[in-house]
C-alpha cells in the first residue's frame, strides 16, 4: 500500500467500559466506488482479527489491521470489506486484449476446423478483459491504489467508531447489572459479620460443654483447655477473610465506576473473591444455627460471584 494513503482520524470515545460484543457496519461511495465494511465481535481472551477482503485488495491487510487495533484491545473481530464499482464508468472494456482473445479462438477454430460464433458473455468473463475504474491492463495505478486504501481505511474506521458506541452502551448496562450482583455479595458478607460476631460467646460455651461430656468426671486443665479453645478458634475464624472479601468489594465497585481496560482486571479481583468465599464455607462450622446461616450466606455469594464472572467475560 501507497505510503500517500491517509491514516483515518480516530473520534472521540465516550467514558465508561466497553463490553466486547456488537455489530456496525458502514457504507462509502465515492470516486467511482461504493464501499461497505461490516464488523462483528464477540468475547475473546485477546484481540483476534477475521479479516475478509476482497481479490485483488489484499495489500489492504496491513492498513485495516492499524485501525482496528488503535480502537480495538480485545476480542473476536470478523471484518468483512466489500469494494464494487458505480457509475457510468463502472466498466471499462480492455479492448486489446479482447481482441487477442478473439484472434487466437479464431485461429484455433480455423486450425481444427470448427464451427460457432464466440460467446461474448464468455468473453468477458476472462481474465483482464473487463476492469474497474482507474484499472488499465496492468492493474491499478499506484493514485488509484492509494485513494482506494485511504477510502477502506476510513470505511473501517467510521464502522469501529460506530462498533465502539454499541459495545459502550452494552457495557453500561452491564455494569448496572454488575454492580446490582456486587451489592448483594458486600450485603451477605456483612450478615456473615454479625452472625460471627453474636456466634464467639456460645461457640465457647458449646466448646466447654462437649469437652465436659467427653472427659466425664476428669478434671480439665483450663490452660489445655483454652489452648484447644484457641485452636479450634482459629480455624473457624473468618474475619480475615471476610476484610479481604470486603476490600476486592470495594476495589471491585471502584472498577464499574471507571473507563478503559478492565475486563482482566475485574477476571483477577472475581478470582481473589471466590478464593475467599470458599475459605469461607471451609472454616464454617455447619451444625450450629449460626453455622448453618453463615454457610447459606457464603453459598449465596459464591452464587453472585459466579454471574459476575459471566458478566464479566463479556467485559473488554
Amino acid at each position: 500500500m501507497s505510503e500517500s494513503a491517509p491514516r483515518a482520524q480516530s473520534a472521540a470515545r465516550p467514558m465508561g467500559f466497553k463490553s466486547m460484543t456488537g455489530f456496525a457496519e458502514a457504507r462509502m461511495e465515492r470516486d467511482g466506488w461504493s464501499l461497505r465494511a461490516s464488523l462483528r465481535s464477540v468475547n475473546h481472551r485477546f484481540l483476534d482479527i477475521h479479516l475478509r477482503l476482497p481479490e485483488g485488495l489484499e495489500s489492504l491487510e496491513t492498513e485495516i489491521r492499524r485501525v482496528l487495533r488503535d480502537r480495538l484491545h480485545r476480542g473476536h473481530v470478523d471484518v468483512n470489506l466489500r469494494v464494487d464499482p458505480v457509475g457510468t464508468s463502472a466498466v471499462q472494456i480492455n479492448r486489446e486484449l479482447a481482441e487477442a482473445y478473439l484472434q487466437s479462438a479464431d485461429n484455433l477454430r480455423q486450425q481444427f476446423g470448427l464451427q460457432g460464433e464466440p460467446d461474448l458473455i464468455a468473453l468477458m468473463r476472462l481474465p483482464g478483459v473487463v476492469a474497474a475504474p482507474g484499472t488499465p491492463a496492468g492493474g491499478m495505478t499506484e493514485e488509484s491504489s492509494a485513494k482506494l486504501a485511504a477510502m477502506a481505511a476510513e470505511c473501517v474506521a467510521q464502522a469501529v467508531a460506530r462498533l465502539e458506541e454499541m459495545q459502550f452502551v452494552e457495557g453500561r448496562a452491564l455494569a448496572e447489572v454488575m454492580r446490582r450482583h456486587l451489592a448483594r455479595v458486600d450485603e451477605n458478607a456483612a450478615k456473615i459479620v454479625e452472625l460471627a460476631e453474636r456466634s464467639r460467646p456460645a461457640y465457647a460455651k458449646r466448646l466447654e460443654a462437649r469437652l465436659r461430656d467427653l472427659l466425664g468426671e476428669s478434671a480439665m486443665d483450663p490452660a489445655r483447655l483454652a489452648q484447644e479453645a484457641a485452636m479450634l478458634a482459629e480455624r473457624s475464624d473468618v474475619s480475615e477473610e471476610l476484610a479481604r472479601l470486603a476490600s476486592h468489594v470495594e476495589q471491585f465497585g471502584k472498577l464499574l465506576g471507571g473507563t478503559g481496560e478492565m475486563g482482566k482486571k475485574l477476571d483477577f479481583l472475581l478470582q481473589e473473591m471466590q478464593r475467599e468465599a470458599n475459605t469461607l464455607l471451609s472454616k464454617t462450622p455447619g451444625v450450629e444455627e449460626e453455622g448453618l446461616q453463615i454457610t447459606s450466606l457464603a453459598l449465596e455469594i459464591k452464587s453472585e460471584i459466579e454471574k459476575l464472572r459471566e458478566q464479566g467475560q463479556n467485559i473488554e
